[in-house]
């Protein structure tokens, strides 16, 4: 497979620049390994569950000190995350893996959490 694109920019040493910093990102081997697509898809779709979950959590909590929500509101943000919570652990558990593991590195702009 071959790639024939053509990038224009007005700094091609900067361009080049970030362009060398993603080699360190990028594997240098990809892991095709059947026994292991089942646990990277679901670590990947675990990490952005879990970006999701602290996103709503973060918002809740906003909405709860701008007093916008009804104390049933409140009740059932509040039991609707901590079964969310349960549920990710148990499939945390499943899969084997744990908080530390779910998260993307994006290159040069850090990890996502």
């Amino acid at each position: 497979m071959t790639l024939s694109s053509v990038v224009e920019t007005e700094f091609p040493e900067e361009f080049i620049e970030e362009m060398e910093k993603t080699d360190d990102v990028l594997p240098k081997k990809i892991d095709a390994n059947p026994e292991n697509v089942e646990k990277g898809l679901a670590k990947l779709v675990l990490t952005l569950i879990e970006l999701i979950r602290k996103l709503l959590e973060k918002q809740a909590m906003r909405r709860v000190e701008a007093g916008s929500l009804s104390e049933e509101e409140i009740e059932n943000v509040g039991e609707t995350l901590m079964k969310l919570e349960n549920k990710m652990d148990e499939l945390k558990g499943i899969f084997g893996l744990k908080d530390e593991e779910l998260n993307l590195n994006l290159g040069p702009l850090g990890d996502l959490m």
